[in-house]
């Protein structure tokens, strides 16, 4: 595993604490926040917010992926995300991501200050993208996606395919220490899968990179809990807390203050054993 990532001016020491990046829809028809950011000065509010609660990167998407999403031309989404991101930069110190799965898109956000391209293909969609990604000397996320959900044994064929995004980009020169994995929650995969690979999120460190994980008001919450999009902050915090423990070094979540506040607790219990080891003598403490 590498010891430190770095995203654009930012050192990620890895292993000391995760990391949350907020997420920041500018787009109308975003699965939960649509139609919320999608004008400049609400984004850059919201920016403002997140970061004010302890966001470490921005994620900026242009283009809903959400199931059924409607695809927009690569000039459309430039214009939604490169005028936010250039503001963002004007005004705050921290790095910025990228969501899009297009080169021309990622190529002109990172001109405009994008440190981070997330892709939800994992480079495979797109074959002049690692190319790009590599260009701009931008750090990038390899998310697990796949045209068909069919799999004869899901976690070793989900393994396979991770392996070949991160071959993608070493080829193209992209180093290790520029390299996230995110296991692609909800995307090509059943509501067990879904599960399934939260559960297994720690397959994952075989492959020696960081992790992200995205579960953020999915429909994997939905479906469990019942509940709409809006009132799964809960379920989105549950999983937080298991990806902590399952040593994941990234969250990507809309409600940020809340999920801070549950991975910093988690942390500190993951902590108490070498703070307190087992077998040798204490002082009394006051209770509450």
């Amino acid at each position: 595993m590498i010891q430190t990532m770095r995203i654009g001016k930012k050192d990620f020491p890895l292993g000391e604490k995760t990391y949350i990046m907020g997420i920041l829809n500018v787009t109308p028809d975003s699965f939960s926040d649509g139609g919320k950011h999608n004008h400049l000065e609400e984004a850059l509010e919201h920016a403002h917010q997140m970061i004010e609660e302890g966001a470490d990167i921005i994620d900026i998407g242009g283009e809903s992926t959400r199931p059924n999403y409607t695809k927009i031309s690569d000039e459309e989404e430039i214009a939604r995300v490169v005028p936010i991101i250039e503001t963002i930069k004007k005004n705050w110190d921290i790095p910025i991501s990228i969501d899009t799965y297009k080169s021309k898109v990622a190529n002109a956000a990172c001109k405009a200050g994008a440190d981070l391209v997330n892709d939800i293909w994992g480079l495979k969609h797109d074959p002049e993208m690692a190319g790009i990604v590599k260009g701009a000397n931008a750090a990038v996320c390899l998310m697990h996606n796949r045209q068909q959900v069919y799999y004869q044994n899901f976690l070793e064929e989900f393994m396979t395919d991770m392996r070949e995004c991160v071959d993608i980009a070493l080829k193209a020169g992209i180093t290790k220490d520029k390299i996230i994995l995110d296991p692609g929650v909800g995307f090509a995969k059943t509501y067990e899968m879904n599960l399934s690979i939260i559960h297994h999120l720690n397959v994952l460190n075989e492959l020696g990179l960081p992790v992200l994980l995205g579960t953020s008001r999915k429909s994997v919450i939905g479906l469990t809990l019942d509940l709409p999009v809006d009132k799964r902050v809960e379920g989105t915090i549950a999983t937080s807390v298991i990806a902590v423990m399952k040593g994941c070094h990234f969250l990507r979540v809309h409600d940020v203050k809340e999920n801070l506040r549950a991975v910093r607790m988690a942390e500190a219990i993951l902590r108490s054993e070498s703070l307190l080891p087992i077998g040798k003598p204490c002082q009394q403490f006051p209770t509450d």
